[in-house]
């Protein structure tokens, strides 16, 4: 089954960034993914310490995931995020059921590989302001949530004492 739908809970919720990488779609919508739940654990390649976004089960009930569907041009159109999202080697492409005002539909949404997964680490605060972006589409509870995420920019340097 054809899917023209896609999920974007990271960087990929601000508009721009899926411009700038080529996605072409025909309209953006609310959207949450029910029984899941947002974590800063996927490591960023080549950058000890640094996390960007993941989807991992819900460890609570009613806990959402929310971000950004993007009804896609056509079915093919998700091919052109793959090599952005290392799919298939840091995240994997699956389809899940995604709420939205429009009903629930059945939409591509990456989610990290177990081997790309780690604890104790932080987004940059570029990244996060990729998500902070999406703005528009999030409830204000939940954008209160991203404000509040620790970077790991946000703090300044140690300073020696004499």
């Amino acid at each position: 089954m054809e899917c023209d739908y896609y999920f974007a809970y990271g960087s990929n919720m601000n508009p721009a960034r899926m411009a700038v990488r080529g996605m072409r779609y025909r309209q953006s919508l609310r959207a949450q993914l029910p029984g899941w739940q947002l974590a800063f654990n996927k490591r960023a390649h080549g950058k000890e310490g640094i996390a960007y976004a993941n989807i991992v089960n819900a460890d609570h009930d009613g806990a959402e995931v929310q971000g950004v569907l993007y009804q896609l041009w056509d079915h093919r159109e998700i091919e052109r995020m793959d090599p952005f999202e290392g799919h298939p080697t840091r995240y994997c492409r699956e389809r899940l059921l995604v709420q939205s005002d429009e009903g629930e539909r059945h939409t591509w949404v990456y989610i990290a590989n177990t081997e790309w997964q780690a604890d104790d680490l932080r987004p940059e605060r570029w990244y996060l302001n990729h998500l902070l972006s999406g703005r528009p589409w999030l409830s204000a509870d939940y954008y209160r949530h991203l404000l509040a995420t620790s970077c790991v920019d946000d703090f300044p340097p140690t300073l020696a004492t004499p």
